[in-house]
């Protein structure tokens, strides 16, 4: 995982501080834990799981999954 970081953002992009690189680095681990798959979810990602979840038993949860994806809103 250290290695995946660095790569991905130390020795990519030059940085006039530290507080850009920490706010990257924050970014990309956020971006990497949200699209990565988990072997105890069965090879989904964290929010493909929810969303099974969600059409299985719509009662368990308040709002729709869908509606709370991170990114652009087109």
């Amino acid at each position: 995982m250290n290695r995946t970081i660095k790569e991905a953002t130390v020795k990519c992009y030059p940085y006039d501080s530290h507080q850009q690189l920490d706010a990257h680095v924050h970014d990309f681990i956020d971006a990497y834990k949200y699209g990565r798959r988990f072997k105890t979810l069965k090879g989904l990602t964290p929010f493909e799981y929810i969303c099974k979840i969600w059409t299985i038993e719509p009662e368990r949860l308040t709002l729709d999954p869908t509606h709370q994806m991170p990114g652009l809103h087109t």
